[in-house]
């Protein structure tokens, strides 16, 4: 693949290469810049794609930046390498969740896509689920979600001894549950009035072991969420509506209770989410083609306004209201 492709492909680890396998069957041109020999050796393995060695900083220095960019580096690389191809004048990016360790840095690198007049999307790929598709038409033809119950309760046992940087640990909130949040929200609406506890401890995660909380979103459904990180582990998205119960359980998967009995129906899905990563294909054509559902991309603005009241109440309790 040439260097000088119109994009880069940002990253070489286990991430990036589930968005190789996506990128080289869309058959579009693209490059992939690692940093280390041994990553870039265990990339091509993988995907048959050759990585630059190097880095992004080496990359930009030597040929110039790309028109757009899919950064999938480490958490805490995120934000600085989209700060990189941002000042170097690339105009789109599409950057792993949460983009900024933070609030602040999700905030920053916002007011920098702004400055460069460059459009910086983060890549909730659940949003493209079939699965969640499909919902969105369930929920729109019963009239919209009445109620949302979530749940993130997180695999602890196999956080603490992971070779994770503290920092990142210390944000998994924003870094892995808002997984589900945001697919939860974006199903049935962003809060607009929220109250959040938050209790216990855990040595990898000394700002909390359980959270619960509730409120109403922009839609007028109510909701709850649930997460207790010293118990077994979790993931669960239930949406109600004047009709049914849509139930993601595992959250790949889609089915749904009516309200006149207790069994619940399979919905079929087809087969993009088992060929590639759930939600992967889609999210990559709406970002490289602006194809069907591209409106469903997560902007930084809007991300950095959830991570800033959302995610941040959620992860250190007490209450948001939407002004």
């Amino acid at each position: 693949m040439s260097q000088t492709a119109p994009l880069w492909l940002v990253g070489a680890g286990p991430m990036a290469q589930t968005y190789a396998l996506v990128l080289k069957d869309r058959d579009g041109e693209f490059a992939v810049i690692g940093r280390g020999a041994s990553s870039a050796a265990t990339f091509e393995e993988k995907t048959g794609v050759p990585a630059r060695q190097g880095g992004l900083e080496d990359a930009i220095a030597s040929i110039g930046a790309p028109e757009a960019a899919i950064v999938s580096t480490p958490v805490n690389a995120l934000a600085d390498n989209c700060i990189q191809l941002l000042r170097a004048g690339t105009k789109r990016i599409l950057v792993e969740k949460p983009a900024g360790i933070d609030p602040e840095a999700t905030t920053a690198l916002a007011a920098l896509a702004e400055e460069h007049g460059a459009k910086v999307y983060v890549a909730y790929n659940r949003r493209f689920y079939h699965a969640t598709q499909k919902a969105k038409e369930l929920i729109e033809e019963d009239g919209g979600a009445t109620s949302l119950r979530m749940e993130f309760t997180e695999w602890s046992h196999r956080i603490a001894p992971a070779p994770q940087p503290d920092v990142v640990k210390d944000a998994w909130v924003y870094a892995n549950s808002s997984h589900v949040l945001d697919m939860g929200f974006f199903l049935a609406g962003f809060p607009t009035e929220l109250s959040a506890k938050v209790k216990g401890s855990l040595d990898w995660h000394p700002a909390g072991a359980q959270f619960v909380g509730h409120g109403e979103t922009a839609s007028g459904a109510l909701f709850s969420y649930h997460a207790d990180w010293e118990a077994a582990p979790r993931w669960m998205v239930e949406v109600g509506t004047a009709k049914r119960t849509i139930v993601f359980q595992p959250l790949e998967k889609l089915k749904y209770r009516e309200i006149t009995g207790f069994a619940e129906t399979d919905v079929e899905l087809d087969d993009l989410d088992t060929r590639y990563k759930p939600g992967l294909w889609r999210q990559v054509e709406a970002f490289c083609s602006g194809a069907e559902g591209a409106d469903a991309l997560c902007t930084i603005e809007e991300h950095a306004s959830h991570m800033d009241t959302v995610y941040r109440t959620i992860r250190n309790g007490g209450a948001y209201q939407a002004g």
